[in-house]
């Protein structure tokens, strides 16, 4: 007789803590009442396990330890060193000893030598250098990248200097979802030249800036996966947003079009007042690849094949990777539509390195250069309307918007497999916006993978949201810091927060900013740890500041004929908001102004099934009204005390739309960004947090051209009131 194995003796919790918090994640954090939390061990497991870290057992728990431990030992020497220009830059180890040669050779040319000194139970530093840009270290017979970063980001001011404005001048610019912007004959999705025709004229009404939707590579054989937030790849651009009639001439786009037959299916989609994605997609796709295939016949002559081949030359590996991923996703499609995903792929075809991969393609290589070209569109439309952004006079030009992260089933996550998380998604934790948290169903960078890849990953991406513009909006900002992370099946609450290397991912924004002489904004709305706004604006990273959540409790005012009670919840004054933020009075998330004054949230959000019910048994849609009555009257007191309406008026029946667009122009911020959606009066929003088809996210157009929006009046009135407010400040 035999004796069964002993079960393997669990982790305890202290272990567990140990593990969890040497891996980067908050054991114990704060929630967004500022109540302390603890992750249960069980959440904790569950991460680590996904982190690659096992710990299902005690010996599990210590052996991920060592590894840890062995992966900082390995890095004494990393990849890439982060360093401020003019400061000592320390070495991440304490193996260095005082008497180590080491050599940097500066990129610009020159060469530094220098000798470590390493005082006593302390870090070895070198010397600082006074160049910006990425040197080349040599130590221990090691080499790794330093980058050394400006002390701040391209800012506003050096936007302004740049034009030939004086620094101090203050920015305004429009915020509009590229996919609904219209045009005729344009499909019935909004294309990189309508954008370039509304950055034209949104120049010469005296803006600097024309803030955008994502436009992130998407799925060309999943055309119903549509949000802009959940691409398959943020290094490469949405080729729906080409336009046929830009890439060989009206007459080609309109021959190919009518060879096609899609005369009437392309006027009924362009009638429509939401996109109907698939359909349009199916039908943009089968122009593109009418054109793709006469150019290979050279009816377009022999250029644009040359310029096809030096562009492909130039994508390198991460474009030709991209192209493989399309061909291979869009033949596995074709045989079942549940084979998409590439972690349900054959082994082999899982790394983009192996050698099945490229026997996989080998019989379609058209297929993979059509992929190629449709990148080659998409890049040479966005760099036009980019190019006529600043030929309008625009100081900054496009922003950009940079997602928090991508499809985990995508070609970014298959290109990067050592660099991305997996098993999790991104999300946000409860709090007074969501109580139930957030899990937004995207992977993103894995911080021990990058800091081991030397943050190529990253900076690739960087690089590729900067290149066509003047300006890079970064979605969920505080992921710098720490992103909260919710195991695949789980609810959002079941997450903790991963720290990042923060310090090393600004620096290189800062640097890469700069490079680009782009403007950064970070969205840094939600539950923000402490400190961290402060940094961002040291670092001339902007943040983004809504009307709907700049307020304050403060007493109530004795000059008003208001009973004595608690504090009241008052919107703050213009002057009072913060001067390191961009100002604006909503986000594509969140109501516009119509649409919060009639309550329009409220309703959605219970249709929906967001509103929770009350013990006490009340109406919770009765009560959310009856709330936004009160604050109607609280948001209209603050545009009176601001001389932004009449100072005698009660709250108006209609949305006090240009009040509101007044209100947030009398504020510090260097760059004021007026949506769209407002401007025009808009009652609905973009896009409902929390809903997947009952409410239309991400598929609105707008009415007309945006020539003819600033030929009406109420438009056009709008938009000449905001330039006496900037011309006169």
């Amino acid at each position: 007789m035999t004796d069964s194995p002993r079960p393997a003796r669990a982790a305890s919790a202290k272990l567990l803590a140990e593990l969890a918090t040497r891996a980067g994640i908050e054991v114990e954090w704060d929630n967004a009442q500022h109540v302390p939390q603890r992750v249960s061990d069980d959440v904790l497991r569950t991460l680590l396990e996904r982190l690659d870290l096992p710990c299902a057992s005690a010996a599990q728990a210590r052996d991920s330890l060592a590894l840890l431990e062995a992966e900082q030992r390995r890095n004494h020497v990393p990849k890439l060193l982060s360093a401020d220009v003019d400061h000592a830059i320390a070495l991440p180890s304490s193996t260095h000893k005082t008497g180590t040669r080491y050599r940097i050779d500066l990129e610009q040319g020159g060469t530094i030598e220098g000798i470590l000194s390493v005082p006593r139970g302390e870090t070895a530093l070198l010397a600082p250098i006074a160049e910006t840009g990425y040197h080349t270290l040599t130590i221990d017979n090691r080499q790794c990248t330093l980058a050394i970063a400006p002390r701040h980001c391209y800012g506003v001011a050096d936007a302004m200097a740049a034009a030939g404005r004086p620094s101090a001048s203050r920015g305004w610019g429009i915020g509009a979802q590229l996919y609904g912007l219209r045009e005729a004959a344009d499909g019935g999705i909004g294309t990189y030249g309508a954008l370039a025709r509304a950055a034209q004229r949104v120049g010469a009404q005296g803006g600097d800036a024309l803030a955008i939707s994502p436009v992130h590579a998407m799925f060309s054989a999943q055309p119903h996966k549509f949000s802009p937030y959940s691409p398959s790849s943020r290094l490469f651009l949405n080729v729906l947003h080409i336009d046929p009639a830009a890439a060989f001439g009206e007459a080609a786009a309109r021959a190919a079009i009518q060879s096609l037959g899609l005369e009437r299916s392309l006027a009924e989609l362009e009638a429509l007042a939401l996109i109907d994605w698939p359909r349009a997609a199916h039908a943009r796709l089968a122009i593109l690849r009418s054109l793709f295939e006469q150019m290979l016949e050279g009816r377009f002559g022999e250029a644009p094949l040359r310029e096809l081949d030096r562009f492909r030359a130039q994508g390198g590996k991460p474009l030709e990777d991209h192209a493989r991923f399309e061909a291979i996703q869009g033949a596995f499609l074709a045989i079942s539509p549940d084979a998409g995903y590439w972690r349900d792929w054959p082994v082999a075809l899982r790394d983009p390195n192996h050698p099945a991969v490229a026997d996989a393609v080998a019989p379609m290589p058209r297929e993979v250069t059509y992929h190629v070209f449709l990148q080659w569109l998409a890049q040479r439309g966005l760099a036009d309307a980019q190019a006529q952004a600043r030929a309008s006079g625009m100081a900054i030009g496009l922003v950009a918007d940079l997602a928090v992260g991508c499809d985990s089933a995508g070609s970014h996550a298959w290109s990067y497999p050592a660099e991305m998380l997996h098993g999790v998604s991104v999300g946000a934790p409860p709090d007074l916006f969501n109580q139930v948290g957030q899990a937004w169903g995207l992977t993103t960078f894995s911080p021990r993978g990058m800091v081991a890849q030397g943050f190529g990953a990253f900076l690739d991406m960087l690089r590729a949201a900067f290149r066509h513009a003047g300006g890079v909006r970064i979605d969920h900002i505080l992921g710098l810091r720490r992103l909260w992370l919710v195991p695949d099946g789980s609810p959002a609450r079941d997450g903790a927060y991963l720290h990042y290397p923060f310090d090393d991912l600004l620096r290189l924004i800062a640097l890469e900013s700069w490079r680009h002489r782009a403007i950064v904004i970070g969205e840094d709305l939600g539950t923000v740890p402490g400190g961290m706004r402060e940094r961002l604006a040291d670092s001339q990273l902007l943040g983004i500041r809504v009307l709907w959540f700049e307020r304050k409790k403060d007493a109530p005012d004795p000059s008003e004929a208001e009973p004595a009670g608690p504090p009241v919840d008052r919107f703050i004054a213009p002057e009072r908001w913060s001067e390191h933020a961009v100002a604006t009075t909503t986000t594509h998330d969140l109501p516009t102004v119509t649409g919060w004054w009639a309550g329009d949230d409220i309703v959605w959000r219970d249709r929906i099934g967001q509103t929770a019910r009350l013990a006490s048994g009340e109406d919770p849609v009765a009560l959310a009204h009856l709330e936004r009555r009160h604050d109607r009257t609280l948001l209209w007191d603050a545009f009176r005390k601001a001389g932004v309406a009449p100072a005698d008026a009660p709250p108006p029946d209609d949305a006090p739309v240009d009040e509101a667009l007044a209100f947030i122009a009398r504020t510090p911020s260097p760059l004021v960004v007026y949506p769209l959606e407002d401007l025009l009066g808009l009652a609905d929003q973009p896009n409902l947090p929390g809903s997947i088809d009952e409410h239309p996210n991400w598929r609105r157009r707008v009415a007309a051209p945006f020539d003819a929006l600033t030929e009406q009046p109420g438009f056009a009135d709008r938009l000449r009131a905001i330039r006496r407010l900037f011309s006169s400040s």
